[in-house]
C-alpha cells in the first residue's frame, strides 16, 4: 500500500472509525424514543438502563438501515450474523457492557472512492456494524473535560440509541484526505435518509488512528487514537497537530506511545486520554438474550431496492444531461434534498445554470445566515422558479429580483404577489423608454459629441441617468440599446 511522505523521510497512515446514530423512532433494543436534548433520564426504561431481568429486542428498522448503508458503500451483507456483548466499564454505560458486534457484523469489505488533492484514491472500508450508544457525560468543569472537573453527571437519554459504526481500513494518507472522506460519507448517508449526520449534536462522531513509518517499510508504525473532533475543520487540524508531533518524537529518537489523545480545539493540541500500551480485552461474548439473525437474500434485494440514486451517480448526470461544471454538479448533489430540489425547480423553469446560481447563491447564503437546511427553506421550489420567470420575460430586473427575493424569504410569499402588491416591475416598452431617454439627452447635450468621438463610457452615465428617472425600474439592456441608437440619430 503506497503512503504520501511527509515533509521528510516518514509517511502517513490514518484509519478512521464514524460512529452514525441512526434515524430510527425507538432505541436499538427498546422502545423509547430517540430524540436529542430535552431533560435529562427523561427518556429511559428498564431496559436501556440495564435493569436486572430487563430483556432487548433488537430494532429491525435499524438492522434495515445498516445494510442499506453497506450496500451503498458497496459491502457484502453477512447472510449470518449476531450481537456480542463488549465488555468494559464507563459510567455512562449502564450495563457495564455494550451490545456491539464482534466477529459477525452486518457489513463487511466495501469501499468509498475520493477525489482530493489531486487525486483519486479509493478507501476501503472493513466494517459496518452495528450497536447501542453509551449515555452522556456532563463534567462540571469551565471546559467541560472531565481531567479538571470537580464532579460528573450522567444523562443516559443516548443510552440504547441505534450507532452504526462505519470502519476503514489504514488506507487514508493525509489529513486533509480524511477531510475529504468524512465529508463525502456525510453526503452519501445523507443521500439515503438514515441520519442527520449532525456532527454538533454528536450524531456524526470520528475517532482516527494515526501512525508514522519510515518511507518504504511494510510495518505500521506505533498508533494513536484521537478523540473530540466534531467537525471536518477540527477532523484536519487534529490530525495535522498529532502528525506533527509524532514526526518530533521520532526525529528525535523518542517512541510514540500507544494511547488515546484527546484533541483540545482551543489550545490547537492534542493531549494524553488514557494509555493504551496493551490491547484492550473486551471479552466479547455471544449475547444470550438476542438470538444470532439469518439475513434472507430476498430482504437484501428488497432493502437494495430502496436505494436513491447515489451522490456519484447524480453528479455526473448532472454533468451529462444539464451541462454542468463539476464544481456545481457536486454541490447540487450532495444531499438528496438539494438535489431534489434543484431539479424540482427545473419542472418549471428550465434554465439549470440560472437555478443553480440561485440555489448555491442567495438561497444558500440565508439558509447558511441561520444555520437551516435546505428542508427548512421558506422559499419553495415552485415560488423560486416564479421569480426566474419574471426575471427572464423581463417583468422584472435582476436587481430587483434580489429585494423581492429577501421579502419572499422573510415571509414565505410568491414573487408575483409580491410585484402586483408592491407595484414593482420593469419597463420594458420602448416607447415609454424613448421619450425618457430623449429627456436625458436633451439634459445633457454634451454627451452627443462625446458619443460621436468615441467616448463609449458616455453611454453608461446616460443609462445610469434614465435608471436614476425611471427609479430603477427600466430594463437597463433595453435602456443601452435605446441610448446608442437615438444618440446615433443626434
Amino acid at each position: 500500500m503506497s503512503q504520501t511522505v511527509t515533509k521528510n523521510k516518514y509517511e502517513t497512515t490514518i484509519g478512521l472509525e464514524i460512529h452514525v446514530e441512526l434515524l430510527t423512532n425507538s432505541k436499538m433494543f427498546c422502545g423509547c424514543k430517540v430524540e436529542f436534548g430535552g431533560e435529562e433520564n427523561t427518556r429511559v426504561c428498564p431496559v436501556c438502563l440495564g435493569m436486572p431481568g430487563s430483556l432487548p429486542v433488537a430494532n429491525k428498522k435499524a438492522i434495515e438501515y445498516t445494510i442499506k448503508a453497506g450496500l451503498a458503500l458497496d459491502c457484502d451483507i453477512a447472510s449470518f450474523t449476531q450481537f456480542h456483548r463488549k465488555n468494559y466499564f464507563y459510567p455512562d454505560m449502564p450495563k457495564d457492557y455494550q451490545i456491539s458486534q464482534f466477529d459477525k457484523p452486518f457489513c463487511l469489505d466495501g469501499h468509498l472512492d475520493v477525489d482530493t488533492e489531486g487525486r483519486h484514491r479509493k478507501i476501503r472500508i472493513n466494517r459496518v456494524h452495528l450497536e447501542e450508544d453509551t449515555g452522556k457525560m456532563l463534567h462540571q468543569s469551565k471546559t467541560g473535560r472531565i481531567a479538571d472537573a470537580s464532579y460528573s453527571l450522567v444523562d443516559f437519554n443516548r443510552a440504547g440509541t441505534p450507532l452504526m459504526e462505519i470502519v476503514t481500513e489504514p488506507d487514508i494518507e493525509t489529513p486533509g484526505e480524511a477531510r475529504a472522506f468524512m465529508q463525502k460519507l456525510r453526503r452519501l448517508v445523507l443521500s439515503l435518509g438514515v441520519s442527520d449526520c449532525n456532527m454538533e449534536e454528536g450524531s456524526m462522531r470520528c475517532d482516527a488512528n494515526v501512525s508514522l513509518r519510515i518511507k518504504g517499510e511494510k510495518e505500521l508504525g506505533v498508533k494513536t487514537e484521537v478523540k473530540n473532533m466534531n467537525s471536518f475543520r477540527a477532523l484536519q487540524r487534529a490530525l495535522e497537530y498529532e502528525v506533527l508531533r509524532q514526526e518530533k518524537l521520532l526525529n528525535e529518537g523518542e517512541r510514540v506511545l500507544q494511547e488515546t489523545r484527546h484533541w483540545d480545539a482551543d489550545k490547537n493540541i492534542t493531549t494524553t486520554l488514557r494509555s493504551k500500551e496493551e490491547a484492550h480485552d473486551y471479552r466479547y461474548l455471544t449475547d444470550p438474550d438476542l438470538v444470532p439473525m439469518e439475513i434472507p437474500d430476498e430482504w437484501i434485494e428488497e432493502i437494495r431496492n430502496t436505494l436513491p440514486e447515489l451522490p456519484n451517480a447524480r453528479k455526473e448526470r448532472f454533468i451529462s444531461e444539464y451541462e454542468l461544471s463539476d464544481y456545481d454538479a457536486g454541490l447540487l448533489s450532495a444531499t438528496q434534498v438539494i438535489g431534489d430540489y434543484f431539479e424540482s425547480v427545473l419542472k418549471i423553469f428550465n434554465k439549470p445554470k440560472t437555478v443553480a446560481n440561485w440555489i448555491m447563491g442567495d438561497l444558500s447564503m440565508h439558509l447558511n445566515a441561520e444555520g437551516k437546511e435546505m428542508e427548512e427553506s421558506p422559499i419553495k421550489p415552485k415560488s423560486l422558479a416564479g421569480l426566474l420567470e419574471l426575471i427572464d420575460k423581463g417583468t422584472i430586473s435582476g436587481k430587483m429580483a434580489k429585494d423581492i427575493f429577501q421579502e419572499m424569504y422573510e415571509t414565505g410569499g410568491d414573487a408575483d404577489t409580491i410585484v402586483k402588491e408592491k407595484g414593482i416591475s420593469q419597463i420594458s416598452d420602448e416607447s415609454s423608454l424613448l421619450a425618457i431617454i430623449e429627456e436625458v439627452i436633451e439634459a445633457n447635450e454634451s454627451s452627443i459629441e462625446d458619443f460621436k468621438s468615441g467616448k463609449q463610457q458616455v453611454v453608461g452615465f446616460l443609462v445610469g441617468q434614465v435608471m436614476k428617472a425611471t427609479k430603477g425600474q427600466a430594463n437597463p439592456q433595453v435602456v443601452n440599446k435605446l441610448l446608442k441608437e437615438a444618440l446615433a440619430k443626434h
